[in-house]
């Protein structure tokens, strides 16, 4: 267990900033798919003191001056937030986090979920051959030094495995909804139950909050509503 020190004679506070980047990088690894209540354990026993001396050492603390750095494309090594896995089979190198200079973002992903799908004959092809690309897009902005983050659509495509949800696909698609100007909930090849934990969480204003920020690396706090518990998610800049 973690509690003060990155090692068992060195004090957190006489490690580089980019020793505690790379610690929490390493200690995360292969970790994203532990059950979520292993996860939050995980990080207020082994990640939280880390995290408390690199946001000591956050040299962007104004929102305001945090937009120019959050523009680009990243993806989410780890995280304890429980919308993200609401669908199994998620795919780490093809799941992008993409913020655009407009005001908006998206949250994109590939999944390979199975038994998640209403797919009727179709259902035993999808499970060997079909995924299941999600994407998420939120409004941002800065407004009184906070975060302002309002959803505006959900949409789902069903593609083959065998083509890789690349950048600039995710990118292309993206950018083509924001063309249409559509702000809808389209998740017609959910079951039921899925569906409306999506429908449940499209309705809330999230709240967000860097702990640390620069240009290659975040550790992100957020809560879904104020009055519940915070999810923490650390992210790395692939673009």
């Amino acid at each position: 267990m973690i509690n003060t020190t990155a090692s068992n004679t060195h004090p957190l506070s006489e490690n580089t900033t980019a020793k505690l980047k790379q610690k929490l990088l390493e200690l995360t690894q292969d970790r994203d798919f532990q059950p979520l209540k292993q996860k939050v354990e995980f990080y207020q026993e082994q990640l939280e003191p880390i995290v408390t001396e690199l946001s000591q050492r956050n040299r962007v603390t104004q929102a305001e001056d945090q937009l120019d750095c959050i523009l680009g494309v990243w993806t989410p090594v780890w995280s304890t937030i429980p919308f993200q896995d609401v669908l199994p089979g998620r795919i780490p190198e093809q799941s992008y986090q993409i913020f655009h200079d407009d005001g908006l973002y998206a949250n994109i992903a590939r999944y390979a979920p199975g038994s998640k799908l209403n797919l009727g004959w179709l259902q035993k092809l999808a499970e060997l051959f079909l995924a299941f690309d999600l994407i998420i897009i939120q409004k941002y902005a800065v407004k009184d030094g906070q975060w302002q983050i309002e959803n505006v659509a959900i949409k789902q495509a069903l593609r083959w495995q065998g083509v890789p949800l690349t950048i600039p696909k995710a990118n292309s698609w993206f950018s083509k909804i924001k063309q249409s100007h559509s702000q809808v909930i389209d998740l017609k090849n959910l079951n039921n139950s899925t569906t409306k934990k999506f429908k449940t969480s499209f309705g809330a204003k999230p709240q967000f909050e860097h702990l640390y920020i620069d240009r290659d690396f975040r550790v992100v706090k957020t809560r879904r509503e104020a009055k519940q518990r915070p999810s923490y998610t650390i992210a790395i800049r692939i673009k």
